[in-house]
């Protein structure tokens, strides 16, 4: 997906969680941390970039294994409770970027040379819109009829 696709989604998911803006923010930042720890293609040359996409950066148990040290250290190291949602919410982001990537090509899942995930559009095609208008819309719908998420 586009970077504005995995922004606006992301943020969406957040805000509807939560119905606080620092969280819908922090999520959109954590969006884009998988792609932007690869580099952009005219860095470091297409065919390296493209190698190494959706591999390493891409893996969800590096987010899911962080997820569980911050839960259990938060006491220790974050006395902000504020600081420790940014953190909780920008690694949320990145496994959503994850989830919204399977549903364009692949991704690592249990181990990282193990991929796996479904072609609905191409990125950057109208389909890829649709399909994020589509998911804003359920997201919507669902924060409607139950209040916040």
């Amino acid at each position: 997906m586009k970077w504005i696709s995995h922004i606006t989604l992301s943020g969406v998911v957040a805000y509807a969680a939560t119905q606080d803006p620092l969280p819908a923010a922090a999520a959109a930042v954590g969006a884009v941390f998988p792609d932007k720890v690869e580099g952009t293609p005219g860095s470091v040359g297409w065919k390296s970039w493209r190698s190494r996409h959706r591999g390493w950066s891409h893996w969800p148990m590096l987010y899911i294994a962080l997820l569980g040290i911050l839960s259990h250290t938060a006491g220790y190291f974050f006395y902000d409770a504020a600081f420790f949602s940014i953190l909780r919410w920008m690694l949320l982001g990145a496994l959503m970027h994850i989830a919204e990537d399977a549903v364009c090509g692949k991704v690592p899942f249990l181990l990282p040379s193990q991929k796996i995930g479904v072609r609905l559009f191409t990125v950057g095609s109208f389909r890829e819109y649709l399909f994020v208008i589509g998911c804003i819309a359920l997201v919507y719908a669902a924060s409607t009829l139950h209040g916040d998420l």
